[in-house]
């Protein structure tokens, strides 16, 4: 089969891999209708490159139709529709039934001191290879895949593998309440959707912040009042004007070690990833790679005794946190990887109302052949001919 594979720093290609087959009792194969490009796959272009292998299979947001069973797999059958959570956990072990699938005993990557194992994402989360291919091995499926109608387009379903349930999470987590001013720092796909989170769940007024004149005009569609932070010198100074001086109830990070504005975290992502890989995991395991101008940026436009929940994936061990700022501030802070299964059941039930309440039709900027997966990844990691979210087809 054709599948999209990592071969260096910067470098991904398609190429021929064997095809997946059954090989636990709890598996089962699909085949991959849609599959898209996260933006954390784009960490795969830099800071993770120490922990991935030339041919491993990229991808963990993808979903399509059944094609094999395994025999301890007995709620779905070939020919079901399905989306895969990125996060491979069993459903009956401590943590899942905490509601912490991310965290699942069953799956977790003890190696590495990790949480559970995750669809195309390197040595550190189990090496499984990933949907952004023709067809996937799906483990621990008697739990994971999530069964949806027949009908409709593939974009109406296909973000609950990840980025809606992500964002889901990342407002549940700042503890809204009704009528809460909302701040969401990133408007990429996550952020565009984490907006539409805030308001499903309460939120009295969202402000969004970027410099992608894009994405601003996307989340202006959607009722959001944005900072254009490439004209705005200052964005918690915006913030704490628009809000009074006080500063947002709740902020939701959406960029994570993405956000422009840190050189310096550049140069160290440059220099760690060009060294020998084994060098490179050691020293990216002791240094701040991130670069954390979202993060900061969350933390400067909070109210003293609000809250930042933390939904854009960070890679660093060792970056800077100014503690003291925050507990004088009294700020809470939450974060972590979507727990897919604690909200999907949820989230299947409004998806699937005639109205597309999220919008989630629309949000893909570009649909591509996976052919094209090389080109894409490079236009989304540039943001070039607008682009906001890329969905591939195999």
């Amino acid at each position: 089969m054709r599948a999209l594979t990592w071969q260096g720093r910067g470098h991904v290609e398609v190429t021929e891999v064997p095809d997946p087959r059954i090989e636990q009792p709890n598996d089962i194969v699909v085949k991959v209708s849609s599959t898209a490009i996260c933006g954390s796959d784009l960490h795969l272009y830099g800071p993770m490159t120490p922990y991935l292998t030339p041919g491993d299979i990229l991808g963990h947001e993808f979903m399509g139709t059944v094609e094999e069973v395994g025999p301890e797999v007995t709620t779905i059958r070939p020919g079901d529709r399905v989306v895969v959570p990125f996060n491979i956990a069993c459903g009956h072990c401590f943590m899942c039934q905490r509601g912490l699938q991310s965290q699942c005993e069953t799956t977790q990557v003890t190696e590495y001191g990790t949480g559970a194992a995750l669809f195309g994402y390197t040595k550190l989360y189990g090496q499984v290879p990933g949907g952004q291919a023709e067809y996937v091995r799906v483990p621990q499926a008697q739990y994971g895949p999530i069964v949806v109608p027949e009908t409709g387009p593939d974009d109406r379903w296909l973000y609950l593998s990840d980025i809606l349930p992500t964002a889901w999470q990342g407002v549940a987590y700042t503890d809204l309440e009704q009528g809460d001013t909302v701040a969401v720092i990133g408007l990429g796909p996550l952020g565009q959707l984490v907006t539409r989170c805030a308001w499903q769940q309460g939120a009295g007024r969202v402000i969004g912040v970027d410099l992608e004149a894009p994405r601003l005009a996307m989340a202006r569609e959607h009722g959001v009042e944005v900072v254009d932070a490439a004209e705005v010198e200052d964005v918690p100074a915006a913030i704490l004007e628009l809000t009074g001086g006080r500063g947002a109830d709740r902020v939701v990070d959406a960029v994570g070690m993405e956000a422009h504005g840190s050189p310096m975290a550049k140069l160290a992502i440059d220099v760690v990833t060009t060294l020998p890989r084994s060098a490179a995991a050691a020293l990216s395991e002791k240094v701040g790679v991130d670069r954390m101008a979202g993060l900061r940026t969350a933390f400067g436009s909070v109210r003293r005794g609000g809250t930042v929940s933390m939904s854009g994936v960070y890679g660093g061990a060792a970056d800077p946190v100014n503690l003291m700022r925050l507990f004088d501030r009294q700020v809470s802070v939450r974060m972590g990887q979507a727990n897919v299964r604690r909200w999907s059941d949820h989230l299947l039930e409004l998806v699937s109302q005639d109205e597309d309440i999220f919008d989630l039709e629309r949000l893909a900027s570009h649909h591509l052949p996976l052919d094209d997966a090389p080109a894409a990844y490079r236009m989304f990691r540039d943001k070039e001919d607008s682009c906001i979210k890329v969905v591939l087809h195999p």
